[in-house]
């Protein structure tokens, strides 16, 4: 590294972790391994005169982000636009295809591109690095792309979206609606005005389909992707799994499976004392399993100006030290998607909720319908609703396919006592 080099820096995208960089960059200017420092030599963003909690004043604008990436005076683009195609995806294909250094924490544009962009960076010889697109500042992409590569992981699994677990978790503390709680979510700024990337569970499964191509080796592959939000998500389902010893948790998860492997986002039930249970909030954590060093727990802040920047000014300090790695596990010219695998047979625990009409014979009904798709139950709990001869009942199976699960469902929905589809959610493995 040249001494007293100075790292000219072009930042695209000022919402909250943009600004949180600048504002760092502006404090610690010499963060930097050595004697280098870091200077902005240009920004952009959508508006330059909306208010923002940094000054700006002092660099050049540009109107446009492509134009920043391609601009002589940048030796590392920070892509902080976001979105999947667009703007994003032309400014880091143009910075790449400069030579430039990359450092961007756009899940969605690697999920979805990222074996594409992983050739453009390969190609000109530029480092691409992502830290900050999964967990924020908590260092899961470095742990999987540098602290395990002597390991072969199995699985990764856990909460990764903030926004979610708050409203799971304020759902439950508060008693509150899903809608109510959603609603407070966007006041305080954790979720968009268009909440579905968040609570659809599309952010979450941009980010597991980035983990589990670190861990087993391979390209992303979000088409593959097994993704169900928490919309459907109701208070009595939470009262209720509470009641059975459970917190429900938007969990995402990749297995590797014979063949493939196995992504997917949905809720689940978790042990109350298990870890993942413990994480309330708007924290995010992640479990991942190796063959030779066993489990592994990290657990910090998703978002933020704070630790998101850190991620980012961590990435930008990697590259001046000269760290010099594939984008994912190996070569892009070795890397293929990952395939997925075929997710009905995959045997697993479930809980079932139904609301009947108060009748001599429903339970034996409901146990023979689960009898003719081959599930048996493990518990089973039921709480009468005064005066209006609805009675809500849960109960939770034995480890059955997930087949079997959804033909029991259907075979209950079609029973005469039962007055809307039984709400099916996952139990997690742990």
């Amino acid at each position: 590294m040249q001494a007293d080099k100075v790292w000219r820096i072009g930042v695209a995208g000022l919402g909250t972790v943009g600004a949180g960089l600048v504002k760092f960059i502006q404090e610690r200017p010499d963060f930097a391994p050595g004697r280098a420092r870091v200077e902005i030599v240009g920004v952009a963003a959508r508006s330059r005169s909306r208010p923002r909690p940094v000054d700006i004043s002092a660099y050049p604008w540009f109107d446009d982000p492509v134009a920043l990436a391609k601009s002589p005076e940048v030796d590392v683009f920070v892509e902080l636009v976001g979105g999947s195609d667009g703007t994003a995806k032309v400014a880091v294909e143009t910075a790449l295809a400069a030579g430039k250094a990359v450092v961007t924490a756009n899940k969605a544009l690697l999920a979805e591109h990222g074996l594409q962009l992983a050739r453009a960076a390969e190609a000109s010889g530029a480092p691409l690095l992502f830290e900050a697109a999964v967990m924020g500042g908590t260092p899961a992409v470095k742990m999987l792309r540098e602290g395990l590569v002597g390991d072969d992981v199995d699985s990764v699994a856990g909460i990764l979206n903030g926004t979610c677990n708050f409203i799971l978790s304020e759902m439950e503390r508060s008693g509150r609606s899903f809608a109510e709680v959603l609603a407070e979510a966007q006041r305080l700024g954790y979720a968009e005005a268009d909440p579905t990337m968040d609570v659809g569970g599309f952010d979450a499964a941009h980010k597991v389909t980035l983990l589990a191509a670190l861990a087993f080796g391979g390209a992303p592959n979000f088409a593959a992707a097994e993704v169900e939000g928490i919309d459907q998500v109701e208070l009595i389902d939470l009262r209720l799994a509470h009641e059975l010893g459970y917190r429900i948790k938007l969990i995402a998860s990749a297995t590797r499976e014979e063949g493939g492997a196995s992504v997917r986002v949905n809720p689940a039930l978790v042990p109350l004392d298990h870890p993942l249970a413990q994480a309330g909030g708007s924290l995010n954590a992640l479990f991942i399993e190796g063959r030779r060093i066993g489990r592994i727990f990290l657990q910090g802040p998703g978002a933020g100006a704070g630790p998101t920047a850190a991620a980012v000014a961590a990435d930008i300090a990697d590259v001046i030290s000269g760290a010099s790695r594939p984008v994912f596990q190996d070569r892009a010219e070795r890397l293929s998607p990952l395939p997925p695998v075929d997710p009905h047979h995959r045997a697993g625990r479930a809980f079932i909720r139904l609301l009947v009409r108060d009748r001599p014979g429903v339970i034996a009904a409901v146990s023979e319908a689960l009898a003719k798709a081959g599930v048996s139950i493990d518990s089973f709990l039921q709480r009468p609703v005064e005066d209006t001869g609805l009675v809500p009942i849960v109960l939770t199976t034995q480890p059955a396919s997930e087949d079997a699960v959804r033909d029991a469902v259907d075979h209950i929905e079609a029973l005469d006592a039962v007055v809307e589809r039984p709400r099916m959610i996952r139990i997690a493995r742990t």
